[in-house]
């Protein structure tokens, strides 16, 4: 019976252990993503990219409406999937002049259930690029800048009753 009660009493501390230490990896993960946002849970988004018309999407029972008739729901999707963008380095926006890294005004601004994104030019050494969220800048691949939204593709039979 004693030795039972002792087993039990290890094999909760062992759970409890690795529960702790899976919430300490979760935390540790968060800290180091461009946004605590779940990107699965982001139900709304506004994307103003410089030169192009601002867009808006929104998730409705699974799928996402936007600001145009047909949404593009893979587009809204990748612009959500970048709330869990890996963070290479965070520093103040105070060591930084906003002009010289694009964020005065910036490439573009990337709004996730309210948490705003800015994207600026790329660093100066490796693939990198500058992100601004509230007063850090976050240092992030290159490729995490949102894509533009597609355009109508030319077209494909002649034009003007040809040969």
């Amino acid at each position: 019976m004693k030795a039972r009660i002792v087993g039990s009493a290890l094999l909760l501390g062992l759970v409890g252990a690795v529960a702790w230490q899976w919430q300490a990896d979760e935390a540790e993960v968060r800290a180091h993503t461009l946004t605590s946002l779940d990107p699965h849970a982001v139900t709304r988004i506004e994307i103003d990219m410089r030169g192009l018309p601002g867009q808006r999407f929104e998730r409705r029972d699974g799928h996402w409406t936007g600001s145009t008739a047909h949404a593009d729901e893979g587009r809204a999707q990748d612009l959500a999937l970048l709330a869990a963008t890996p963070v290479a380095d965070w520093r103040p926006a105070t060591d930084f002049d906003a002009t010289k890294i694009g964020l005065s005004p910036p490439l573009a601004v990337l709004v996730l259930n309210g948490t705003r994104v800015e994207f600026g030019e790329m660093a100066a050494l490796g693939k990198q690029r500058y992100a601004k969220v509230g007063d850090r800048i976050a240092i992030v691949p290159a490729q995490a800048l949102p894509r533009p939204p597609r355009t109508a593709s030319l077209p494909t039979t002649a034009v003007g009753g040809g040969p």
